[in-house]
């Protein structure tokens, strides 16, 4: 049995971070925006192997879109001509996501709606289709009642990280890990997509094609049936992925050359699409997913430490959700109100500022970044009290 492998890169940038690096740290800058344009330029003459799911950023989207932005930086990347590669469907399937990257069991459900569907609005837009079969949970933050959002927004599959994979149908290791799986929540079900941690660790880092072959053979040399090999990373952090030089970063010291070796029929693995794969063989098994996100740096995923480890990042989640529990009970009240306004300005900007504050980012840097997390809940506030809802000097009680 050949194995098929499921390359997947995440691609996101705060909002405003690019800006800020182009002020202050150009040459960062320059090398994830060299990153990115790498990914569809190394592929081309390679579309009748090469096959790369990519998820980006609502946040990446609207900068990378924004008119500004890209005259801003037109002499390192064309922007436009970026997105036009990436809607090649020879090369690339997109992936959804939420728009602002927030950690999504973290975050108020009545929030996680609103990234998932402002993301499929742009996304639908920008990527000329109506739908995306497969989501990518930001940080790969998952648990079990996503699932009847996942699958009332049309997707097929979601991507999970294997420590957190329980099966309960009986099967072997390679089988749990290398074949996808059905997992349910009530009613729902959706097809659940296993990453490879270990190789996906190694893929971030850097690997030569034989490792990768050797290691690929010995861990699916007991399969019964075609294993799906998935690895997933970001794909513009990181030297692996950011160096300049040829022959030094994944694309052309890795990729390209695992590519020329199957075209040569040199290597016993076969890059494939995640839909594709499912077509022809289908999901095997249930499985429960226990809540948790993939690692990073030196935490393993479980209970979201990288996010909620200190008493800062705790109280910034907390006001995250007291303020999405008011802004949205301001908007249910206004669609209550016979002959009012449906839509207030004032308090869809104060949602689009809360959606915002809630990105990853603002609370994975230790507590770094909370400040900008704190920063954007403040201005939630005083666009909720310029509606005419309680702002934070009321809800203090001063």
């Amino acid at each position: 049995m050949i194995p098929q492998h499921a390359l997947v890169l995440n691609l996101h940038q705060p909002p405003g971070n690019l800006e800020s690096l182009l002020e202050h740290r150009e040459w960062e800058a320059k090398e994830i925006l060299f990153a990115m344009d790498r990914i569809p330029r190394s592929l081309w003459g390679y579309e009748d192997l090469a096959r790369v799911h990519l998820s980006l950023s609502g946040t990446l989207l609207e900068t990378l879109t924004d008119p500004a932005f890209q005259d801003r930086v037109y002499g390192i990347v064309d922007c436009g001509s970026l997105l036009w590669h990436f809607q090649n469907q020879e090369l690339f399937e997109i992936l959804g996501t939420g728009y602002y990257h927030p950690v999504l069991p973290l975050i108020p459900p009545e929030d996680r709606r609103e990234h998932l569907e402002r993301w499929l609005a742009l996304a639908r837009h920008l990527f000329w289709r109506p739908q995306f079969e497969g989501f990518w949970p930001p940080e790969m933050g998952f648990s079990m009642e996503l699932i009847p959002l996942l699958r009332a927004a049309g997707y097929r599959y979601v991507l999970v990280d294997s420590e957190h994979v329980e099966p309960l149908t009986r099967m072997s290791w390679p089988a749990l890990r290398y074949r996808p799986h059905i997992a349910r929540y009530g009613q729902d079900e959706i097809v659940v997509i296993v990453r490879d941690r270990d190789l996906s660790n190694a893929q971030e880092s850097g690997m030569d094609v034989d490792w990768f072959l050797a290691e690929v053979a010995a861990r699916t040399r007991w399969c019964d049936f075609v294993p799906l090999v998935t690895t997933c990373t970001d794909g513009e952090n990181g030297g692996w992925f950011r160096n300049v030089t040829e022959g030094a970063n994944f694309w052309t010291a890795f990729y390209r050359p695992l590519l020329d070796r199957v075209r040569a029929g040199q290597a016993p693995i076969r890059p494939v699409f995640i839909g594709d794969y499912l077509d022809h063989h289908g999901p095997y098994g249930e499985v429960r997913v226990h809540t948790g996100a993939w690692n990073t740096g030196w935490h393993d995923g479980r209970d979201f430490t990288q996010w909620t480890g200190s008493l800062a990042q705790r109280d910034a989640l907390a006001a995250v959700a007291e303020l999405s529990t008011a802004i949205h009970a301001a908007r249910a009240a206004e669609a209550m109100v016979k002959d009012g306004p449906l839509v207030v300005p004032e308090l869809e900007e104060a949602l689009r500022h809360l959606l915002q504050a809630e990105t990853s980012c603002h609370f994975y840097w230790g507590e770094a970044w909370v400040p900008r997390a704190a920063g954007g809940l403040e201005a939630a506030w005083e666009s909720l009290a310029r509606a005419g809802y309680a702002g934070p000097s009321s809800r203090n009680g001063s």
